[in-house]
């Protein structure tokens, strides 16, 4: 009985970790520099202002993929700065993916935020515009 319920709580992790669609890329040196185990720590409740926080300081050394772009795509995925759907920085997960919505070009983390974005514009476009005027 153990064994079946441990066989469920994996397979929903998994499922759940294939349907977000956001694959980071990591390096076969930051896969061995991962701990396996590390003792809980408390956390403080997460009230969004953390990631923006994060975000925001993160270094050009982060957003890596950013270099693939081409030197007009790359400009405007600076100046957009985070994925509207994930809020995660554009280059962090390898090249940005990019899009159109409404006539305006979009990047983002990556091509699995695409549905949400396109399901949602409304959203999203009220977000870049937040993320605009924030600068």
């Amino acid at each position: 009985m153990f064994t079946s319920r441990l066989l469920w709580c994996s397979l929903s992790v998994v499922l759940a970790l294939g349907v977000a669609g956001c694959k980071p890329q990591v390096t076969k040196e930051q896969n061995q520099s991962i701990p396996l185990a590390s003792p809980a720590k408390e956390q403080p409740p997460d009230n969004g202002a953390a990631k923006e926080a994060t975000a925001d300081a993160a270094s050009p050394d982060d957003a890596k993929g950013l270099a693939e772009l081409s030197v007009e795509d790359r400009e405007i995925a600076k100046k957009q700065r985070n994925c509207p759907v994930s809020g995660e920085l554009l280059g962090a997960m390898g090249k940005p993916f990019k899009t159109s919505l409404q006539g305006k070009t979009v990047f983002l983390c990556c091509e699995g935020c695409e549905h949400d974005l396109k399901d949602n514009p409304d959203k999203y476009l009220a977000k870049l515009k937040d993320m605009e005027e924030k600068k």
